[in-house]
């Protein structure tokens, strides 16, 4: 782990089937109150100082389908995060998706040691619902506690000190392909970095722009990826469900470019400035400048055509999350509704279109509690980069509590290596030319 001026610098790497983002931050000091204006003082703990990307075309669907131009990919956006911020690390953390990953519920039962619930008994009922059989080719990513049950209560949310003989837990098992992670981490490793942990993009994505209310009282995140969109359910709190639908803005993309006959990085742009996922949004004079393939003279068309395109492609994706919503029987208890992130949910309509569908409340989802860049990550396509850096500061709280002990850190809210504010408008410019 490296560390700055300001505290321990804690990365995330969130690696996309169309764009690696690398995401650097200093981990800041707890809020502090102040008797004049209490939320005057209030610091994030994470403040961000640079931002890496670059395109990444070695990844398909969440798998490694090139080693080398993976890991090109990496160092590029290793070299420009560095470069923004002055820092550097060979720690990570990293993000996970794709259609390899599977999930199932499992349940677990252990006698209560001295009649009350301790820590010791919470691990080992956690470990009596892992206790099933897994493939040689999968490994588990992630148990997720869904509730516990002593004797006869269920319900239960946190069992410590509680008095009872049989101690249950439902959990929530998340698995991924062994093969698919052993090459995602070749090629991280080659790229100069170490693997902290690896996270389920959309739980990643979900800590970054849900609140605990939310997650109370049932809610659905929806993240539009680049190769497919994926779904996480929370019900009371804690995840009841996880899924992968292969559709993605990648294909939203591929539909402008064939449709319109027009390179990919000419249709991707033309879906970023001037895409809508409703064509009544569009009004009828407005025309838009499509460039043509091999040498062929760019041309004038209705903004509405490129419009019927996505809306075509946009009610085909969010069918298919609807129907995964329908299936997983939890529709009646998401009483916070849908919350829509990643790249793609930045299209005007797709909210408009997500709320005619699913017929339930459908909001946009930005990452929260950002310091430092927060205007180059606020889009919904930082969610999983965002919630990563939070994982990662949940995980080794005490660690880099220490560790930002350890060097002494004065915590400002500035960086000693310039400040933030004087070359934040320049890279304003850099990213609104990118999203």
């Amino acid at each position: 782990m490296s560390t700055s001026n300001n505290g321990p610098v804690l990365a995330s790497l969130d690696i996309g089937s169309s764009l690696v983002k690398l995401v650097y931050s200093v981990v800041g000091a707890p809020p502090r109150h102040d008797s004049h204006n209490m939320m005057k003082h209030q610091e994030t703990p994470i403040d961000v100082v640079g931002v890496g990307l670059a395109p990444n075309t070695g990844t398909r669907h969440g798998v490694v389908v090139n080693i080398e131009a993976t890991t090109e990919s990496i160092r590029k956006a290793k070299e420009e995060a560095e470069l923004m911020s002055g820092y550097s690390t060979n720690e990570v953390w990293v993000s996970v998706s794709g259609t390899h990953i599977q999930s199932f519920d499992s349940k677990g039962m252990v006698a209560i040691k001295n009649k009350e619930v301790t820590q010791h008994d919470v691990e080992r009922v956690i470990e009596a619902a892992k206790a099933i059989m897994v493939p040689a080719d999968r490994m588990v990513l992630h148990v997720i506690p869904r509730e516990y049950k002593i004797d006869s209560q269920d319900g239960i949310s946190d069992p410590i000190g509680m008095s009872g003989i049989r101690l249950e837990a439902s959990v929530h098992i998340v698995t991924a392909s062994q093969s698919a992670i052993s090459n995602l981490t070749k090629c991280i490793e080659k790229a100069g970095f170490k693997v902290m942990g690896i996270v389920l993009d959309h739980l990643a994505a979900s800590k970054a722009v849900l609140s605990e209310d939310e997650k109370n009282l049932g809610v659905c995140t929806v993240d539009i990826g680049g190769g497919s969109s994926k779904i996480v359910y929370f019900v009371n709190g804690s995840v009841a469900h996880t899924a992968v639908i292969p559709v993605g803005g990648s294909h939203f993309t591929n539909d402008i470019s064939v449709g319109l006959r027009t390179p990919q990085y000419a249709a991707e742009e033309l879906k970023k400035k001037y895409g809508s996922a409703l064509a009544s949004l569009v009004s009828d004079e407005d025309s838009v400048e499509v460039e043509g393939v091999g040498g062929r003279k760019s041309r004038t068309i209705p903004r509405k055509e490129l419009a019927h395109i996505i809306e075509a492609r946009a009610e085909e994706c969010l069918g298919m999350i609807a129907n995964n919503i329908r299936q997983s029987g939890l529709q009646p208890v998401l009483g916070s509704g849908i919350v829509v992130t990643g790249g793609t949910s930045s299209l005007d309509g797709i909210i408009e279109m997500g709320e005619f569908i699913f017929d339930i409340p459908v909001r946009r989802g930005f990452p929260r509690q950002v310091g430092g860049l927060k205007d180059v990550v606020k889009g919904g396509e930082f969610a999983t980069s965002i919630g990563l850096l939070m994982h990662g500061l949940e995980q080794k709280r005490e660690y880099y509590a220490r560790a930002r002990k350890e060097s002494g850190a004065m915590f400002s809210g500035g960086n000693t290596n310039g400040s933030l504010d004087g070359f934040s408008s320049k890279l304003k410019k850099f990213f609104n030319d990118l999203f």
